[in-house]
């Protein structure tokens, strides 16, 4: 190297004909190249003026500038394997799609579908048509659509039964969900106006009923998914609302959150309502998500009576919240396995993550704490714990569960649980008393091998 270290930096061409960056060339542009060549050894020249030690080697700084190129172009969206045991975690997606339903979207995005086409007739044919028969089957109601997300069929059941018009509900269930989305602006957003009756505790028959006037569309009920009032509490059941919405012969919607599809009370998980109680109890409109409890992709369902969903499909505004072709497509494969409730419980993901007994979690988690065990400076130990469902349902109901307690030499749980989540795969835990925690329920047994391997990779030092 010379006196003048700034003599010895390559040039921008020498490094661009590295045989590195030639074959680099069938991914990245020689513009974007030539580009991140500069920053490179613009950063090099900053450093030399710091009078830091460097090495200058040509290849060296190549493959920084391919590894920095190929950083750009990755994906920041990717697979992560959940570790929480937390099955419907917002911040990972909600509820895994089945492979059916999984497969049934990539077809979909891969080529052309009958989406909006009667092969048998040939003539033009409504998008909504290949979910409604599925929606009908688990809700017991006349019809059924579908549009992106539940706050989207609330706006738009609103917007399409009561706008201009006065709906009732109880001030107890202005429920704020994820987002900072409110129940008021939702409603404000539909053209509806809100009229609160009762107390954040108490709210009474006689409260709606006092608050209805001419101006008056309907009467709600919104399903206090996220949150619980407990102790000198009162409000009206979906019945008696029901039975006073046709006295005065209004309409009676009932938001359910994230409902439920089958019964998961036997597997003791209470706190959702089931959306085919709702449709029997008579109410007009039910609405509740499709990637909860119904383990399907995000939408949000609306079923009820027939004219009523043909009104709201008639909406300019659906257009603007209908599902995209691959949403319809997992979706529909989604509703398929609702055929059989029982084999909807294996086979669903989030059913089965959620039904897996402790017996069965217990077991799998020390099989797979004898593996992490062989791995050089890896303490790991197995005890009982609780998770809870997540995603804005069933709030304060635990479920018991397993989890491998990791802590590695040289590491702090922090440290040890940052370079699990930055790793390939990543992996999302806990960390809990010192140590990183890994809950297997919402571990698929196919990840299990990326998952010792991820720990491995991660514990070195």
């Amino acid at each position: 190297m010379s006196d003048n270290p700034f003599r010895d930096l390559p040039s921008v061409t020498k490094v661009l004909n590295t045989p590195a960056l030639l074959r680099a060339r069938e991914r990245h542009s020689p513009e974007t190249i030539t580009a991140q060549i500069r920053v490179a050894l613009d950063a090099i020249r900053a450093r030399l003026v710091a009078s830091e030690p460097l090495t200058l080697n040509v290849d060296a700084i190549a493959a920084d500038v391919l590894a920095s190129l190929d950083t750009q172009v990755a994906p920041v969206i990717r697979s992560v394997i959940n570790a929480t045991g937390i099955v419907l975690h917002t911040n990972l997606g909600r509820a895994p799609l089945h492979e059916d339903a999984a497969r049934a979207a990539y077809e979909a995005a891969r080529g052309y579908l009958n989406l909006e086409l009667d092969l048998a007739t040939g003539k033009r044919a409504s998008r909504q048509g290949n979910v409604r028969a599925g929606l009908r089957a688990i809700t017991g109601a006349e019809s059924a659509t579908a549009v992106n997300n539940c706050a989207a069929a609330t706006v738009i059941a609103l917007r399409a039964v009561a706008q201009g018009k006065e709906v009732v509900v109880s001030r107890g269930q202005l429920v704020e969900i994820g987002g900072s989305f409110r129940i008021p602006d939702v409603m404000a957003v539909s053209g509806a106006t809100l009229r609160e009756v009762g107390t954040t505790n108490i709210t009474r028959l006689s409260d709606y009923e006092r608050a209805i006037t001419p101006n008056t569309a309907a009467l709600m009920r919104v399903h206090c998914s996220n949150y619980r009032v407990r102790g000198y509490t009162k409000s009206v059941e979906l019945t008696e609302l029901v039975e006073l919405g046709r006295k005065h012969n209004l309409l009676v919607i009932d938001d359910v959150g994230s409902g439920q599809a089958i019964d998961l009370t036997l597997f003791g998980l209470p706190g959702e309502p089931l959306v085919s109680a709702s449709a029997a109890c008579g109410a007009d409109l039910v609405l509740f998500s499709g990637d909860k409890l119904l383990g399907g992709p995000q939408c949000g369902i609306i079923a009820g009576k027939a004219a009523l969903i043909q009104q709201i499909e008639r909406d300019p505004l659906m257009r603007a919240l209908r599902l995209d072709k691959m949403t319809l497509a997992a979706l529909e494969a989604t509703l398929l396995l609702y055929r059989n409730p029982a084999k909807a419980i294996r086979d669903v993901p989030v059913l089965r993550m959620l039904t897996t007994s402790p017996t069965d979690l217990k077991r799998r988690s020390e099989a797979f704490a004898a593996w992490v065990r062989e791995i050089p400076g890896v303490t790991v130990g197995v005890w009982e714990d609780e998770s809870f469902v997540g995603g804005g349902s069933l709030p304060d109901v635990s479920v018991p569960t397993t989890v491998l307690g990791l802590s590695a030499d040289g590491l702090s749980e922090t440290e040890l649980a940052s370079r699990l989540r930055t790793g390939t795969p990543a992996v999302v835990t806990r960390v809990q008393d010192g140590r990183v925690l890994l809950d297997l329920r919402c571990v698929f047994e196919r990840q299990e091998a990326e998952l010792l391997e991820a720990i491995t990779l991660a514990a070195r030092k």
